[in-house]
């Protein structure tokens, strides 16, 4: 676990009448994992007003908006009716057509997504309801006002199981199921929304058809609460410290890396700008080699 920042060991100063309970700072997964990648593109996202232009769409975000809501829509037909001869016209109408490079470069990508589709949706049983998919949890702690919406939720042995669909890079294995925020902290607000056990998280990654999971323990989901509450001290901190006339560069600074070249902010940030940025399709290309 990260070693807490002294930002992160004084809560802000909150204005009002005395007694009054501390303000929550309201955030999803996609929120804190924002600021803990870069504070400087969660500032672009959520402190600037307007925010800075974003680049061009991207494709894979096309490709796994498209994936998630053909197996949400799934899920929502008649069990009689849930086998692989439902999804093209599942596919066909929920795709996503923005990023690509070309027709040619989208119909590889569409033709790659049915396959990867068919192949596991073969694997589940039409019969079995989910607790919930694309369904929202939300809880709260002395600092959190969570809320974030889980891919799929698993009813199993009394337990409800965390599932996420991953369209992207290869080799997710257990530690980025036992690393990951997100997973945490949907397994924690689960817990209370259905009032059962949930422990263990599961990366469904479907081109490769493989499963990586953790079983945490509570240990390690309050390590991650506590983790996802000192980045929301900080981020309180700094939004306090820019409403107050610091400067905002200092407060949300950069955090050079990889990263850069795939920013939705790149052309807007001194540091991302020095990047070779990505082409939108880049993440799809190799797609088209494995035809």
């Amino acid at each position: 676990m990260p070693r807490t920042s002294p930002r992160s060991a004084a809560v802000p100063e909150q204005l009002g009448f005395a007694g009054m309970p501390e303000r929550l700072f309201v955030c999803t997964p996609s929120k804190l994992g924002t600021y803990l990648d870069c504070p400087r593109r969660y500032r672009y996202s959520y402190v600037d007003r307007p925010s800075p232009q974003k680049g061009p769409p991207w494709a894979h975000n096309s490709l796994g908006a498209s994936v998630h809501t053909a197996l949400k829509n799934w899920y929502a037909l008649p069990a009689a009716r849930r086998g692989t001869e439902a999804l093209p016209t599942l596919l066909k109408s929920t795709w996503v057509r923005e990023g690509y490079r070309d027709v040619d470069q989208e119909r590889v990508t569409y033709r790659k997504a049915l396959g990867w589709l068919d192949t596991y949706v073969a694997g589940l049983d039409p019969e079995q309801e989910p607790l919930g998919v694309e369904r929202v949890v939300a809880t709260k702690t002395a600092v959190l006002a969570f809320n974030g919406r889980a891919d799929r939720i698993d009813a199993r042995d009394g337990e409800a199981v965390i599932v996420d669909y991953k369209t992207g890079r290869t080799g997710l294995d257990a530690d980025d199921a036992r690393g990951s925020q997100a997973l945490a902290l949907y397994a924690y607000a689960a817990a209370r929304v259905f009032r059962r056990p949930c422990r263990r998280v599961e990366l469904h990654h479907l081109p490769s058809g493989t499963v990586a999971a953790h079983e945490h323990t509570e240990e390690s989901l309050a390590r991650q609460v506590t983790r996802a509450e000192d980045a929301a001290r900080d981020i309180m901190a700094a939004e306090k410290a820019v409403a107050a006339g610091a400067d905002a560069d200092e407060e949300f600074p950069t955090n050079p890396g990889s990263l850069c070249g795939w920013c939705d902010f790149r052309r807007s940030c001194p540091a991302g700008a020095e990047v070779h940025g990505k082409e939108p399709w880049a993440a799809v290309e190799h797609l088209e080699r494995a035809e």
